[in-house]
Protein backbone atom coordinates (compact mmCIF):
# COMPACT_ATOMS: atom_id res chain seq x y z
CA UNK A 1 0.00 0.00 0.00
CA UNK A 2 1.39 3.52 -1.05
CA UNK A 3 0.31 6.43 1.13
CA UNK A 4 0.79 9.61 -0.61
CA UNK A 5 0.88 12.95 1.80
CA UNK A 6 -0.28 15.86 0.54
CA UNK A 7 1.51 19.20 0.94
CA UNK A 8 0.10 22.47 1.04
CA UNK A 9 1.00 24.59 -2.65
CA UNK A 10 2.07 28.06 -3.21
CA UNK A 11 -1.76 28.01 -4.93
CA UNK A 12 -3.43 27.19 -1.64
CA UNK A 13 -2.34 30.96 -0.49
CA UNK A 14 -4.77 33.56 -0.30
CA UNK A 15 -3.24 36.51 -2.10
CA UNK A 16 -3.56 40.33 -1.22
CA UNK A 17 -1.79 43.49 -2.93
CA UNK A 18 -0.57 46.27 -0.87
CA UNK A 19 0.20 49.20 -2.33
CA UNK A 20 3.20 50.96 -1.08
CA UNK A 21 4.79 54.41 -2.53
CA UNK A 22 2.86 53.26 -5.63
CA UNK A 23 4.36 50.07 -5.87
CA UNK A 24 2.29 46.87 -5.85
CA UNK A 25 3.30 44.61 -3.13
CA UNK A 26 2.40 41.60 -3.04
CA UNK A 27 1.53 39.05 0.77
CA UNK A 28 -0.97 36.87 2.16
CA UNK A 29 -2.58 36.18 5.85
CA UNK A 30 -3.67 33.54 7.79
CA UNK A 31 -4.63 32.60 10.98
CA UNK A 32 -5.65 34.72 14.76
CA UNK A 33 -3.19 35.57 17.44
CA UNK A 34 -0.03 36.58 18.08
CA UNK A 35 1.61 38.33 14.75
CA UNK A 36 4.53 36.47 12.73
CA UNK A 37 6.06 38.22 10.09
CA UNK A 38 7.37 35.92 7.59
CA UNK A 39 10.61 37.29 4.95
CA UNK A 40 12.08 35.04 2.62
CA UNK A 41 15.37 35.21 0.84
CA UNK A 42 16.95 35.94 -2.56
CA UNK A 43 15.21 35.11 -4.94
CA UNK A 44 12.14 33.68 -3.20
CA UNK A 45 8.86 34.40 -1.90
CA UNK A 46 5.22 34.02 -0.15
CA UNK A 47 5.07 30.53 -2.01
CA UNK A 48 8.70 29.85 -0.43
CA UNK A 49 6.46 29.30 2.97
CA UNK A 50 3.88 27.36 1.57
CA UNK A 51 4.49 24.08 3.85
CA UNK A 52 5.15 26.28 7.06
CA UNK A 53 2.35 29.36 6.92
CA UNK A 54 -1.01 26.82 7.27
CA UNK A 55 1.25 25.29 10.00
CA UNK A 56 1.87 28.15 12.24
CA UNK A 57 -1.69 29.66 11.59
CA UNK A 58 -2.91 26.34 13.08
CA UNK A 59 -0.58 26.65 15.99
CA UNK A 60 -2.25 29.85 17.04
CA UNK A 61 -0.44 32.91 15.40
CA UNK A 62 -1.55 35.07 12.83
CA UNK A 63 0.30 34.65 10.06
CA UNK A 64 1.64 37.17 7.48
CA UNK A 65 4.57 36.77 4.99
CA UNK A 66 5.15 39.23 2.36
CA UNK A 67 6.89 39.29 -1.25
CA UNK A 68 9.54 42.06 -0.65
CA UNK A 69 9.63 44.42 -3.59
CA UNK A 70 11.23 43.51 -6.33
CA UNK A 71 10.77 39.95 -5.82
CA UNK A 72 7.67 36.70 -5.71
CA UNK A 73 4.33 38.67 -6.93
CA UNK A 74 5.69 42.50 -5.65
CA UNK A 75 6.42 45.06 -8.43
CA UNK A 76 9.93 44.95 -9.61
CA UNK A 77 10.57 48.72 -9.25
CA UNK A 78 13.65 50.46 -11.10
CA UNK A 79 15.51 51.49 -7.98
CA UNK A 80 18.47 51.52 -6.27
CA UNK A 81 17.82 48.41 -3.39
CA UNK A 82 19.51 48.26 -0.63
CA UNK A 83 18.70 46.05 3.09
CA UNK A 84 16.92 49.78 4.43
CA UNK A 85 14.57 49.94 1.50
CA UNK A 86 12.88 46.57 2.63
CA UNK A 87 13.25 47.84 6.12
CA UNK A 88 11.01 50.84 5.40
CA UNK A 89 8.97 48.42 3.46
CA UNK A 90 8.39 46.45 6.78
CA UNK A 91 7.91 49.11 8.82
CA UNK A 92 5.17 50.87 6.73
CA UNK A 93 3.42 47.63 6.26
CA UNK A 94 3.69 46.84 10.06
CA UNK A 95 2.17 50.29 10.99
CA UNK A 96 -0.54 49.65 8.57
CA UNK A 97 -1.63 46.34 9.29
CA UNK A 98 -0.26 44.78 12.39
CA UNK A 99 0.71 47.54 15.07
CA UNK A 100 1.73 45.53 18.00
CA UNK A 101 5.37 43.94 18.61
CA UNK A 102 5.44 41.46 15.97
CA UNK A 103 8.11 38.16 15.67
CA UNK A 104 10.27 38.41 12.54
CA UNK A 105 11.06 34.88 11.01
CA UNK A 106 13.65 34.81 8.07
CA UNK A 107 15.62 32.88 6.18
CA UNK A 108 19.20 33.75 4.62
CA UNK A 109 18.99 37.26 3.33
CA UNK A 110 15.53 37.74 5.18
CA UNK A 111 17.19 36.46 8.27
CA UNK A 112 19.25 38.85 8.23
CA UNK A 113 16.76 41.54 7.59
CA UNK A 114 14.89 40.29 10.53
CA UNK A 115 17.86 40.85 12.68
CA UNK A 116 18.14 44.39 11.40
CA UNK A 117 14.75 44.96 12.44
CA UNK A 118 15.25 43.51 16.27
CA UNK A 119 18.09 45.46 16.60
CA UNK A 120 17.20 49.08 15.00
CA UNK A 121 13.37 49.09 15.69
CA UNK A 122 12.61 46.79 19.06
CA UNK A 123 9.53 49.01 18.94
CA UNK A 124 7.97 46.89 16.46
CA UNK A 125 9.56 43.66 17.07
CA UNK A 126 8.90 41.27 20.23
CA UNK A 127 11.47 38.17 18.98
CA UNK A 128 13.14 36.94 15.98
CA UNK A 129 13.49 33.77 14.13
CA UNK A 130 16.67 33.29 11.75
CA UNK A 131 16.54 30.58 9.57
CA UNK A 132 20.15 30.11 7.92
CA UNK A 133 20.96 34.38 8.34
CA UNK A 134 23.25 35.93 5.71
CA UNK A 135 26.48 37.62 6.47
CA UNK A 136 24.78 40.81 3.94
CA UNK A 137 22.83 41.31 1.45
CA UNK A 138 26.38 40.62 -0.54
CA UNK A 139 29.53 39.10 -0.03
CA UNK A 140 31.84 42.01 1.42
CA UNK A 141 35.39 42.33 -0.36
CA UNK A 142 37.61 41.37 2.23
CA UNK A 143 35.54 37.95 2.91
CA UNK A 144 36.55 36.68 -0.87
CA UNK A 145 39.83 35.74 -1.17
CA UNK A 146 41.61 37.77 -3.83
CA UNK A 147 40.90 35.36 -7.26
CA UNK A 148 37.50 35.41 -6.56
CA UNK A 149 37.21 38.89 -5.64
CA UNK A 150 38.47 39.71 -9.35
CA UNK A 151 36.11 37.21 -10.89
CA UNK A 152 32.78 38.28 -8.33
CA UNK A 153 33.76 42.27 -9.33
CA UNK A 154 33.66 40.97 -13.07
CA UNK A 155 30.86 39.28 -13.28
CA UNK A 156 28.70 42.08 -11.24
CA UNK A 157 30.14 44.42 -14.52
CA UNK A 158 28.90 42.09 -16.46
CA UNK A 159 25.47 41.75 -15.54
CA UNK A 160 25.08 45.56 -14.62
CA UNK A 161 26.08 46.35 -18.27
CA UNK A 162 23.29 47.29 -20.83
CA UNK A 163 24.50 45.03 -23.46
CA UNK A 164 25.81 41.78 -21.33
CA UNK A 165 23.16 42.02 -18.65
CA UNK A 166 20.29 40.79 -20.36
CA UNK A 167 21.91 38.00 -21.41
CA UNK A 168 23.71 36.24 -18.39
CA UNK A 169 20.35 37.29 -16.63
CA UNK A 170 18.18 34.58 -18.80
CA UNK A 171 21.14 32.53 -18.58
CA UNK A 172 21.07 32.64 -15.24
CA UNK A 173 17.27 32.27 -14.73
CA UNK A 174 16.69 29.38 -17.08
CA UNK A 175 14.96 26.33 -15.30
CA UNK A 176 17.53 23.72 -15.16
CA UNK A 177 20.24 26.77 -14.06
CA UNK A 178 17.94 27.10 -11.26
CA UNK A 179 17.37 23.80 -10.61
CA UNK A 180 21.08 22.76 -10.37
CA UNK A 181 21.61 25.78 -8.08
CA UNK A 182 19.08 24.20 -5.90
CA UNK A 183 20.53 21.12 -6.28
CA UNK A 184 23.37 22.59 -4.79
CA UNK A 185 22.22 24.28 -1.49
CA UNK A 186 19.73 21.15 -0.76
CA UNK A 187 20.71 18.67 1.14
CA UNK A 188 17.67 15.86 -0.03
CA UNK A 189 17.03 16.36 -3.78
CA UNK A 190 13.74 15.31 -3.70
CA UNK A 191 12.52 18.51 -1.60
CA UNK A 192 13.60 20.09 -5.61
CA UNK A 193 10.44 20.06 -6.80
CA UNK A 194 8.93 21.28 -10.47
CA UNK A 195 6.69 23.48 -8.02
CA UNK A 196 9.60 25.00 -6.21
CA UNK A 197 11.78 25.30 -9.31
CA UNK A 198 9.02 27.17 -11.06
CA UNK A 199 8.20 29.31 -7.95
CA UNK A 200 11.59 31.27 -8.61
CA UNK A 201 11.25 31.12 -12.59
CA UNK A 202 8.23 33.06 -13.18
CA UNK A 203 8.85 35.78 -11.50
CA UNK A 204 12.13 36.08 -13.25
CA UNK A 205 10.10 36.40 -16.25
CA UNK A 206 8.51 39.94 -14.95
CA UNK A 207 9.39 42.88 -16.73
CA UNK A 208 12.18 44.49 -15.01
CA UNK A 209 13.36 41.34 -13.05
CA UNK A 210 16.80 41.87 -14.52
CA UNK A 211 17.53 45.12 -13.18
CA UNK A 212 16.15 44.24 -9.59
CA UNK A 213 18.82 41.29 -10.17
CA UNK A 214 21.50 43.74 -11.26
CA UNK A 215 21.14 45.83 -8.36
CA UNK A 216 21.03 43.66 -5.51
CA UNK A 217 24.48 42.10 -6.96
CA UNK A 218 26.00 45.62 -6.85
CA UNK A 219 24.12 46.70 -3.15
CA UNK A 220 25.65 47.38 -0.23
CA UNK A 221 25.69 44.03 2.40
CA UNK A 222 24.27 46.33 5.25
CA UNK A 223 25.07 45.51 8.52
CA UNK A 224 26.61 42.18 9.46
CA UNK A 225 25.42 40.02 12.43
CA UNK A 226 28.24 40.73 14.23
CA UNK A 227 27.37 44.43 14.15
CA UNK A 228 23.86 44.03 14.83
CA UNK A 229 23.53 41.23 17.54
CA UNK A 230 25.18 43.70 20.59
CA UNK A 231 22.12 45.79 19.98
CA UNK A 232 19.37 43.14 19.88
CA UNK A 233 17.42 42.93 23.20
CA UNK A 234 14.74 40.17 22.13
CA UNK A 235 14.92 36.95 22.20
CA UNK A 236 16.51 34.86 19.26
CA UNK A 237 15.51 31.45 17.70
CA UNK A 238 18.57 30.46 15.89
CA UNK A 239 17.87 27.42 13.07
CA UNK A 240 20.32 26.60 10.73
CA UNK A 241 20.86 23.97 8.54
CA UNK A 242 23.67 21.80 9.35
CA UNK A 243 24.45 20.99 5.50
CA UNK A 244 24.55 24.72 3.75
CA UNK A 245 27.17 24.87 1.67
CA UNK A 246 26.23 28.77 0.86
CA UNK A 247 25.84 29.99 4.94
CA UNK A 248 28.05 27.31 6.87
CA UNK A 249 26.66 26.33 10.08
CA UNK A 250 30.23 27.28 11.46
CA UNK A 251 28.31 31.29 10.98
CA UNK A 252 26.72 30.16 14.28
CA UNK A 253 29.52 30.36 16.69
CA UNK A 254 28.74 34.34 16.62
CA UNK A 255 25.66 33.60 18.15
CA UNK A 256 26.80 31.32 20.74
CA UNK A 257 29.42 33.75 21.99
CA UNK A 258 26.56 36.25 22.24
CA UNK A 259 24.65 33.69 24.07
CA UNK A 260 27.76 33.24 26.42
CA UNK A 261 27.31 37.09 26.70
CA UNK A 262 24.11 37.04 28.14
CA UNK A 263 21.81 37.54 25.31
CA UNK A 264 18.34 35.01 25.34
CA UNK A 265 19.50 33.54 22.30
CA UNK A 266 18.72 29.16 21.25
CA UNK A 267 20.58 27.77 18.80
CA UNK A 268 19.48 24.55 17.26
CA UNK A 269 21.27 22.97 14.42
CA UNK A 270 19.08 21.05 11.64
CA UNK A 271 20.43 17.61 10.50
CA UNK A 272 19.96 16.63 7.13
CA UNK A 273 18.96 20.13 5.70
CA UNK A 274 20.28 22.82 3.86
CA UNK A 275 20.29 26.52 3.26
CA UNK A 276 16.43 26.48 3.06
CA UNK A 277 15.60 24.12 5.69
CA UNK A 278 11.51 25.20 6.86
CA UNK A 279 11.33 23.81 2.79
CA UNK A 280 13.12 21.04 3.19
CA UNK A 281 12.50 19.53 6.13
CA UNK A 282 9.41 21.76 7.47
CA UNK A 283 7.99 19.47 10.14
CA UNK A 284 11.00 19.97 11.88
CA UNK A 285 11.32 23.30 11.81
CA UNK A 286 7.23 23.74 12.38
CA UNK A 287 7.79 21.93 15.69
CA UNK A 288 11.29 23.52 16.96
CA UNK A 289 9.19 27.77 16.14
CA UNK A 290 6.11 26.88 17.73
CA UNK A 291 7.98 25.02 20.84
CA UNK A 292 10.47 27.99 21.41
CA UNK A 293 7.50 30.61 20.84
CA UNK A 294 5.12 29.07 23.56
CA UNK A 295 7.71 30.06 25.99
CA UNK A 296 6.90 33.43 25.14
Amino acid sequence: MVVTQNLPTQETLEKHFWTWKGYKIQYTVKGTGKPLILIHGFGASIGHWRKNIPVLADAGYRVFALDLLGFGGSEKAAIAYSVDVWIELLKDFWSEHIQEPAVFVGNSIGALISLTILAKHPEISAAGVLINCAGGLNHRPNELNPPLRIVMSAFSKLVNHPVTGKFVFNRIRQKHQIRRTLFQVYRDRNAVTDELVDLLYEPSCDEGAQKVFASILSAPPGDSPNELLPQVKSPLLVLWGADDPWTPITGAKIYEQAAENGNDINIIPIPGAGHCPHDEVPDKVNAEIISWLSKY
